[in-house]
């Protein structure tokens, strides 16, 4: 429990001394007028207060990920501990914050066009299609994830499919309705949920007196059930996406940059977000390892559960919470991704729109950008969720490794102290090429080649961005 405790402490400091350090470096300014202002539309440029926003923001980005991903992520030990500290301070939050706020200077523009603006046309044309797509296909997800939970409790007549069209029906609605209208009134609700089972689930860790293994030199080995084909380099990294790192995020972060009344805050609600997520992903990585007694029950029980993460969110819940409990915490687990699916679309609309520079203010243009979106959504609920979910997840990691070069190539802009994504750059671009190359739905080429390969990567990028410091061209 004392690693936990440090854990927990890490993360909520880092709010205070990183988090007041990038913001000092990107230079939030008080005073500076925001596109909530210059550019109220009343659809989805709406002055909102600081913490609605912030509760949008959280609730747009806590998907499954912060609980499904640091579930599966658990199964390699507490190296998975580190990874949702470290990853969330020096990576996530940063990420977050800072696409947030150039957004934010840009009167909300989306992640496609700032990388045009800041990388270059062909930078632009290839996220353009890439976030389009990851947006469907997170959508997709989002709706097959709650829609298996929310039929495991209800009668038989309410199957997967009815649910599936339920949460779609409202996607359709979250997408095309005014944000403050829907999205601004019920998250909160959502949100107290999601709280609620967060800090149930801690509450239980403690009071139980859950054994939560310490981080030793001996417990950081891989201790997945089949190391040779899962090593910690880079699957961890992949699996655990939302509670450490997630490009999805940088989506996001444009919605919300929308909506704040003044920059200063911006750390509230895109660095705290991603903060308060990271301790929702802890609580959970550590409630699977010690529920179960040993990172081996773990194993044992997705074994015999065909390796279903939500299984083990409903045994923890219910055990720890009792019934009444337990159900307030699945329908936080059910309200995630719930409100990341429906943004999801939302973003997804909103990138065609600033791409084909059509105004949004007028419900008939939201309707035809939005319904061949909808249609690739019901197209992919075909598809076998386990797949979609691991596409989904390097794609996310990818666009989150775009995002860092991205950003990083503003602060050099600047003139600014661009180390602070540098680094989380280099180290992305190797782990998403790393995976990509191992993986069984990528190449399947072998782990030191693929390593190799993926460092040499990681170095030529970091060079040709360090003469493009020196020579201030554009990088491609």
């Amino acid at each position: 429990m004392i690693t936990f405790t440090i854990a927990i402490v890490l993360l909520i400091s880092s709010y205070f001394i990183y988090g007041a350090l990038v913001e000092r470096i990107f230079g939030a300014e008080k005073n500076r007028t925001t596109p909530a202002y210059d550019c109220n539309d009343g659809v989805d440029y709406v002055p909102m207060s600081w913490w609605r926003v912030f509760l949008i923001q959280f609730l747009n980005i806590a998907g499954l990920g912060p609980i499904f991903g640091a579930v599966m992520g658990a199964v390699y030990g507490p190296s998975a501990f580190l990874w949702i500290v470290f990853g969330s301070i020096f990576g996530g939050a940063v990420h977050d914050y800072l696409s947030g706020m150039i957004s934010l200077r840009n009167k909300g523009m989306s992640l496609p066009e700032l990388g045009g603006k800041y990388m270059g046309n062909v930078f632009k044309q290839s996220m353009r299609i890439f976030t389009v797509a990851l947006m469907v296909l997170v959508g997709a997800v989002f709706i097959a994830g709650p829609a298996l939970l929310l039929k495991n409790f209800s009668p038989d007549w309410m199957t997967y499919t009815l649910w599936a069209i339920i949460i779609f029906l409202y996607y359709i609605l979250a997408t095309l309705l005014p944000i403050d209208k829907i999205i601004g009134k019920i998250y909160p609700f959502f949100g107290a949920a999601l709280l609620f089972m967060a800090f149930g689930i801690a509450f239980a860790l403690i009071w139980n007196g859950a054994p939560v293994p310490e981080i030793t030199l001996d417990n950081l080995q891989n201790m997945s059930p089949h190391p040779e084909k899962h090593p910690i380099f880079p699957m961890l990294f992949i699996s655990i996406a939302c509670g450490a790192i997630s490009g999805f995020h940088a989506t996001q972060s444009p919605l919300m940059a929308r909506c704040l009344k003044n920059e200063k805050q911006g750390r509230r609600v895109f660095y705290g977000a991603m903060i308060v997520e990271a301790i929702v992903a802890l609580v959970w990585a550590a409630a699977a390892i010690s529920f179960f007694g040993s990172v081996g029950g773990l194993h044992q029980f997705l074994e015999d559960n065909g390796n279903n993460a939500a299984a083990v969110v409903q045994k923890i819940s219910n055990t720890w919470l009792g019934k009444i409990g337990g159900i307030l915490a699945i329908c936080g687990v059910i309200a995630a991704p719930i409100t990341s699916g429906d943004t999801a679309f939302r973003s997804a609309r909103l990138i065609v729109a600033d791409f084909l520079k059509i105004g949004q203010k007028k419900l008939l243009n939201r309707i035809w950008i939005s319904l061949p979106l909808f249609v690739l959504g019901f197209i992919l609920l075909q598809v076998n969720f386990d797949v979609i979910w691991r596409y989904f997840a390097w794609a996310n990691q990818t666009l989150a490794t775009a995002t860092l070069w991205m950003v990083t190539v503003y602060l050099a802009r600047k003139k600014k102290c661009y180390w602070i994504s540098f680094f989380p750059a280099l180290f992305m671009t190797s782990v998403v090429a790393t995976y990509i190359l191992v993986a069984p739905e990528g190449f399947q080429q072998d782990y030191t080649f693929s390593v190799c390969v993926s460092t040499a990567l990681a170095l030529l990028l970091g060079i040709r961005f360090l003469f493009y410091v020196k020579t201030q061209k554009y990088l491609w």
